[in-house]
């Protein structure tokens, strides 16, 4: 196969060195502090839900309500992910992942310190927002300093930051909890400990290797931008668009990211809520039990990025298709646990649908986009992914809150599973068209040879 040609070829920009970890280290950790001034709103859900019906606002309300503040908030991620992978493929990832940073701790200082709805809606509204750079930040710098032969490896390395950060920072949240904190604690705990991330990050992340003088790595000969001869240090940004939206392939990924991401926000949101309301668990013991959802969603994006880096090209749409395909039976059987179920019967479910459903989700805005991108276009592709993914995450908030206030719980699972079905189906094709365009590819070479 192509695939395995190109890939056997080692050159001396693969070599990994100590510039190398230090840079994988430092866009791991800061990005997994973002989650600190993110997670901080679902995990005090539950504080500031009660602490609004104790000011004289209706239970259903004012849940209605958090959960429209939610749905904007993603909408305002979603907005903002269209242009930062735009601004950072022209003026570098560096800028944003650090631009991000300094706006979350602000508008989460800000959100502390607010008292009610309209402060709290314009706090998480202009959050999520400049949270948005940090992603496709991330995804430039990667592409800057790594093979396209490891984007597999090296994304699922970096994806533990949206994973194993989400955990972290709720096994902390939940520490905190016990020992008495309030809401507006947590919210201070986590803007301090981002803080010091940026200070870090600031000091030592550089945006190439170039700034060590080492060797810039290869990128895919098979990404959409192979053979443009546009200029590499200022690329054309509306070039770059229209080379992706061209492409089939890359919208099949898009609709992908609408499914997975309304998937996986719902379940980032509401958890610690359906933990209380449902499972019966105290607000610790839920802050405790959705850390489950990126803990076990990391160990899927380990084995799926290490795995698709050792199948070829058609590895990671392979995974995409099983994995989806396999959520939908976890979803029914959430769909399914009656109202205080033993405490266990759920957390399973909601750990399988993470180990089914993330490690797929990962490859979207990660190894995707780099392969779609290369070091021209990787930020934008990811950006356009995330950004028309989570406009369906819209939906995780007020539209899931609807339901679940209206309908019950298990109505909201069985509709998260029709999601799942029609996501996996997206991703059968998406499969079935790689390998026309695989097969295309090697007749093509075979030709030339």
């Amino acid at each position: 196969m192509i695939a395995n040609n190109v890939d056997s070829r080692k050159t001396v920009s693969q070599r990994i060195t100590g510039r190398h970890v230090l840079t994988i280290s430092l866009l791991a950790l800061g990005y997994s502090g973002y989650y600190f001034c993110r997670s901080d709103y679902s995990v005090a859900l539950p504080l500031i839900l009660a602490e609004q019906v104790k000011h004289g606002v209706d239970a259903h309300v004012a849940e209605i309500r958090l959960g429209s503040i939610a749905s904007l908030g993603v909408l305002a991620y979603a907005i903002g992910k269209f242009p930062s992978g735009a601004i950072a493929d022209k003026f570098g990832g560096r800028r944003n992942f650090l631009g991000g940073m300094i706006g979350a701790i602000l508008f989460t200082l800000l959100f502390m310190i607010g008292g009610g709805f309209p402060i709290f809606t314009l706090a998480w509204i202009g959050n999520r927002f400049v949270q948005s750079l940090g992603w496709a930040g991330l995804v430039k710098i990667t592409s800057r300093w790594f093979s396209y032969s490891t984007y597999g490896s090296v994304m699922a390395i970096l994806s533990l930051s949206y994973l194993f950060g989400d955990a972290i920072s709720r096994g902390v949240m939940s520490l905190l909890l016990a020992h008495g904190m309030g809401w507006r604690g947590l919210f201070i705990a986590g803007a301090s400990l981002l803080a010091l991330l940026l200070v870090c990050n600031l000091i030592f992340l550089r945006e190439s290797p170039a700034a060590y003088n080492l060797p810039l790595p290869e990128e895919s000969p098979l990404n959409l931008f192979t053979g443009t001869k546009e200029n590499r240090n200022q690329p054309d940004t509306a070039a770059i668009f229209r080379t992706l939206l061209s492409s089939s392939a890359f919208w099949l990924v898009c609709i992908l990211s609408l499914g997975t991401t309304l998937l996986r926000e719902t379940f980032n949101l509401w958890m610690p809520t359906y933990f209380t309301q449902v499972v019966g668990m105290t607000n610790a013991q839920a802050a405790s039990g959705s850390a489950l959802f990126p803990l076990f969603g990391g160990f899927s994006v380990l084995l799926a990025g290490f795995l698709s880096d050792s199948l070829g090209t058609e590895g990671r749409s392979r995974i995409l298709f099983a994995g989806l395909s396999l959520c939908v039976l976890a979803l029914v059987g959430l769909a399914h646990v009656p109202m205080h179920a033993p405490r266990l019967l759920p957390l399973v479910l909601v750990s399988a649908v993470a180990f089914l459903l993330i490690g797929p989700y990962s490859y979207l805005a990660g190894a995707m986009s780099l392969d779609f991108g290369g070091k021209e276009g990787s930020a934008t592709a990811s950006g356009l992914i995330d950004g028309v993914g989570y406009l369906a995450g819209v939906l995780s908030g007020n539209g899931m809150a609807h339901i679940a206030v209206t309908y019950g719980w298990q109505t909201m699972f069985l509709v998260l599973a029709g999601v799942a079905i029609s996501s996996s189906a997206v991703a059968g094709l998406a499969l079935w068209q790689q390998r026309r365009r695989v097969l295309c590819l090697t007749a093509q070479l075979g030709e030339s040879a």
